[in-house]
């Protein structure tokens, strides 16, 4: 078998735009990857592209020499763009390989350890401001069964925090937890806003509720900050979204960053350098709870490493998504008391439509975390894309 091409569709989805990866072979077998690189899709999309000198002609089976050699040879190496280029090719070929052998793709990584994830609910909170509004939205998401929700509610602050804004946060957080209940996990995202003394002010101020974790406190730039804020917080920190391969993990964990690692399969190099990583935090106890708030097949791809990943935690689901997330795919997710069902199909267990894609063309879009509309993360329209048990 040899690869014949490889081909890149954007398609716009609200808040960002997907970045889809196809490998095609001369035994009609594809496998389909996702690069979803948020406001650098297009530049993503052209770093897959150059990709294709090395891939054409190859075997794709040849997993690892594909990752090896285009990690190193690529000089310059590391970071968003490259790392998540070679991550939607490593998933389209994980795909052939669990198709061409007809199983699915945990079954080549070790064979499964649980048939489901327990989920955690991002985006439930769209588009509420005010503390009663989140509140009403998380009334509503606690009868979808889920086991935690995840919200930022620091408005559009940039490395410093007012007394006022830290009183609304809290009052939000407090509003909040009340309506979820004792059995919902509260996680606090702090989308790497604060300096180290206002991120300290926060967390100290956060242990008045049973959070699992907040978030990402500081910029993901400085490791030993982060270090430093753990060191000081009494709740929980989660982060590593930012880090995009096992080697800004490997100072990660000996700095002793966070409780709850969050590495994303769309950027950190693919299946198997989550599969390093996760080998990483097992082997220090700390749980593995991936950034996934991306579209259909890198949640997919987080499905197959759910599966067999013995340290893997909690699973991030967006609760509802743009109502073409259901056309442009044959997803098929089942949500039971809080837990999404690990696929059975071969390969990723996905497959895309290039038609219905082709009917949504990307459109830029900018950030939104320093603007205040930061919970406009959603449509009005937006639907859920998967099934309840």
């Amino acid at each position: 078998m040899k690869i014949t091409a490889v081909k890149t569709f954007i398609c716009h989805c609200y808040r960002t735009n997907w970045v889809f990866c196809k490998v095609e072979t001369d035994r009609a077998i594809h496998g389909w990857g996702e690069a979803t690189l948020e406001y650098r899709e297009q530049t993503v999309a052209q770093a897959i592209r150059e990709l294709e000198r090395w891939l054409i002609g190859r075997d794709p089976h040849r997993i690892e020499t594909f990752r090896h050699d285009c990690y190193r040879d690529a000089y310059w190496r590391g970071g968003p763009v490259l790392m998540s280029a070679l991550a939607g090719v490593e998933m389209a070929l994980w795909d052939i390989k669990g198709k061409d052998l007809n199983v699915p793709v945990y079954q080549l990584l070790g064979g499964r350890v649980r048939d489901a994830i327990p989920c955690y609910a991002n985006g439930w909170f769209a588009p509420a401001k005010t503390p009663e509004e989140f509140a009403a939205k998380a009334k509503q998401t606690r009868q979808s069964g889920f086991k935690g929700i995840k919200w930022d509610p620091f408005g559009k602050a940039w490395l410093n925090l007012s007394k006022a804004g830290l009183r609304r946060a809290l009052e939000c957080i407090r509003k909040v937890s009340q309506a979820a209940g004792d059995d919902m996990e509260l996680l606090v995202e702090g989308h790497g806003r604060f300096d180290i003394p206002t991120a300290i002010r926060i967390a100290r101020a956060l242990e008045e509720f049973d959070l699992l974790w907040f978030e990402e406190p500081i910029p993901p730039d400085d490791k030993e900050g982060l270090a430093e804020v753990k060191r000081r917080s009494r709740v929980p920190i989660a982060a590593g979204e930012r880090l995009y391969s096992r080697y800004e993990y490997n100072e990660f964990f000996r700095l002793g960053c966070a409780d709850f690692v969050q590495p994303d399969v769309s950027h950190a190099g693919g299946i198997m350098e989550m599969r390093q990583i996760a080998a990483m935090a097992e082997a220090r106890h700390i749980p593995f709870c991936p950034h996934n708030p991306s579209g259909p097949v890198a949640n997919a791809a987080t499905l197959q490493l759910a599966a067999c990943i013995p340290n893997f935690m909690f699973l991030e689901t967006m609760l509802k998504d743009v109502p073409w997330r259901r056309e442009i795919s044959d997803e098929k997710l089942v949500v039971r008391n809080g837990e999404m069902l690990i696929p059975d199909r071969p390969g990723l267990g996905i497959e895309l439509d290039e038609g219905e894609i082709a009917k949504h063309p990307y459109e830029p879009k900018d950030l939104r975390h320093y603007r205040g509309d930061l919970t406009d993360i959603r449509p009005p329209d937006a639907v859920e894309y998967f099934t309840y048990e």
